[in-house]
């Protein structure tokens, strides 16, 4: 396993390169980390809603029911 592959190992690397960054690049960074983070959210809605949906909790009657639950308790204005 090269040193690079081990979590324990490249957390310390990757702090020291951050600490190493302009002002300007810690920003884009920031940015790059950030998209990492939805990617991974939205990968994990997408295995949650696949469950849901072989479960049946999706299916279009249990939303149709919850839509109008929804509207029933929060009326629109008009």
């Amino acid at each position: 396993m090269n040193a690079t592959d081990d979590p324990r190992s490249l957390r310390p690397l990757l702090h020291e390169e951050v600490d190493r960054l302009s002002d300007d690049l810690l920003e884009v960074a920031h940015r790059a980390l950030l998209e990492i983070e939805i990617h991974q959210v939205a990968g994990d809605l997408d295995g949650a809603a696949d469950l849901a949906r072989e479960s049946g909790k999706l299916s279009p009657e249990s939303i149709a029911e919850a839509v109008a639950a929804h509207r029933s308790s929060k009326p629109y204005r008009r």
